[in-house]
């Protein structure tokens, strides 16, 4: 895989995605080096005036009115790190650090931060050598940066802090020896540089993203099979319709269902079978999936473009405009943009669940579905899949407390220096619940459909979606007896993520 260059272009989600899952190996371009030092060499030249900066050569927040002599300015950006290191929680993933790494340095590498082309090469080491900041997950507010887990991030640059390598938890020092790295000495603003900003909510929230787009894939999908399994009707996602209502996302799901129900327009043997029966209209689980998946798409094009805006911005402070000869303080820092934009994904995520759940208990109840009770032939003697609902039921309502909106809190902090903030921090980590609460309702549909086809046997699907039951059934039998299903379950998360699964969606959306 080619080495990611930074500063060449604008980062896309893409990009982070594969440094922070695949370890694709990250260097600096040529002209990001230029801009790096450029700043920073104005940057020295102001400190050596004696003029007095932000973070630079004062205290923070309520203590920015102390000016530090200039024998002490490393000492300040050592104490800034090591007493903003209060992070608390689980470790975030390997995966979620990485990221983070990434865009930390794809912020400094804009040259807009005055901080040394050292520190950036720095961060890229421990990228490209395998060394993981542990990084705890609670404790910002997301307003001036998320400055504790950014500090917790930052420590083992400098050889201190907890840091991963080879998949053991050591020492930050020891895991730069292991690594052949030498910790960095910092200086004028290289500690505030490394802590303000919003990574740890740009990369948790890249992250979520791109899981969220992969759901609407999936929800798409599972939708399309639960409906051949009650034997619904395709005329509610015939594109007449939604032409005259044409918000984007709405439009895209109609597509993508008639692409799996009805390929090249042809209808499936499950399909031509009750073209004569008497019901006029699904429920709207099944009917109004184009309109209720379609909103949850429409409201992740709006987080995509948040996202991507904010992973090639400098969210730091203060900034240095060499060019303009400025270094000005401002609010960059501030994550609302990115709190507002997680609670609408974890609400627009939890929609796909909510409706979801209401299509796994169509088709465990014979009076909507007109299949055999909880998708069991033998009743009574067995449960079938009359628990998988209960359980996605509990999902679903553990969601609605987690889409509460983080981002219309706010507590003051910093003795009221910092009196609004963001809250952006939890937004993305709750969002990530959301997520994978809506996943595991998504497999309970997916096996309850895959079930259902089978009981219409030996009437076929479409050949879409005989595929994807063929993927499902190499790896989970149908049931015929009941069994512990908690192995399935596993199962079936692992298919939603397996690149067979991958590839159908590619060749069905």
């Amino acid at each position: 895989m080619e080495s990611l260059s930074l500063g060449a272009k604008a980062l896309t989600l893409e990009d982070i995605f594969r440094v922070a899952t695949e370890r694709q190996q990250v260097h600096l371009s040529p002209e990001a080096i230029l801009k790096v030092q450029a700043s920073h060499e104005f940057l020295l030249s102001r400190v050596k005036t004696g003029e007095t900066y932000y973070g630079v050569n004062t205290g923070f927040g309520l203590l920015s009115n102390v000016r530090i002599s200039n024998q002490d300015l490393e000492t300040l950006q050592y104490n800034l790190l090591r007493s903003h290191a209060c992070g608390l929680g689980n470790p975030l993933s390997d995966s979620a650090v990485r990221a983070m790494l990434l865009l930390r340095a794809a912020n400094l590498a804009l040259g807009h931060s005055g901080v040394s082309l050292q520190l950036v090469e720095q961060i890229l080491l421990l990228l490209n050598r395998g060394v993981t900041p542990v990084v705890p997950d609670q404790g910002s507010v997301g307003a001036s940066g998320d400055l504790a887990p950014l500090s917790h991030l930052a420590l083992p640059l400098i050889g201190e802090g907890r840091a991963r390598f080879k998949g053991q938890e050591m020492s930050g020092a020891q895991a730069l020896k292991l690594a052949g790295i030498k910790p960095i000495r910092l200086g004028p603003k290289e500690g505030l540089a490394l802590i303000n900003g919003t990574q740890f909510m740009s990369a948790v929230g890249t992250l979520n993203l791109l899981e969220a787009e992969h759901l609407c894939n999936l929800a798409d999908l599972a939708g399309a099979m639960s409906l051949e399994a009650m034997r619904g009707t395709d005329t509610a996602f015939d594109a007449a319709i939604h032409r005259v209502r044409p918000h984007p996302g709405q439009i895209q799901v109609a597509e993508n269902l008639r692409r799996w129900l009805v390929p090249g327009g042809l209808k499936s043997e499950i399909s031509l079978s009750h073209q004569s029966c008497q019901r006029v209209q699904d429920p709207y689980s099944l009917r109004c999936m184009p309109q209720v998946h379609g909103a949850t798409r429409d409201v992740l094009a709006f987080a995509r473009q948040v996202l991507e805006r904010e992973v090639n911005s400098v969210t730091d402070n203060p900034l240095v405009f060499a060019e303009e000869e400025k270094i000005l303080s401002g609010g960059n820092f501030h994550g609302q943009i990115l709190a507002i934009a997680m609670d609408m994904l974890a609400i627009g995520v939890a929609e796909l669940a909510n409706i979801s759940e209401q299509r796994l208990e169509k088709l465990i109840n014979p009076v909507m579905s007109g299949l055999p009770a909880f998708l069991t032939v033998h009743g009574g003697l067995n449960s079938g899949f009359m628990i998988l609902q209960v359980t996605a039921a509990s999902l679903v309502s553990e969601n609605k407390t987690l889409c509460h909106p983080a981002s219309v809190d706010s507590i003051p902090t910093s003795a009221d220096k910092e009196d609004h903030v963001s809250m952006g921090a939890w937004a993305a980590r709750k969002a990530s619940q959301v997520l994978l609460n809506s996943k595991r309702v998504l497999s309970l549909e997916f096996l309850a459909a895959a079930q259902g086809i089978d009981l219409l046997r030996p009437l076929r699907s479409s050949e879409a979606l005989e595929q994807v039951h063929q993927i499902i059934r190499r790896r989970v039998k149908r049931l015929d007896e009941d069994r512990a299903y908690y192995e399935d379950f596993a199962a079936m998360l692992e298919i939603m993520d397996s690149a067979e699964i991958r590839q159908a969606l590619q060749r069905a959306v």
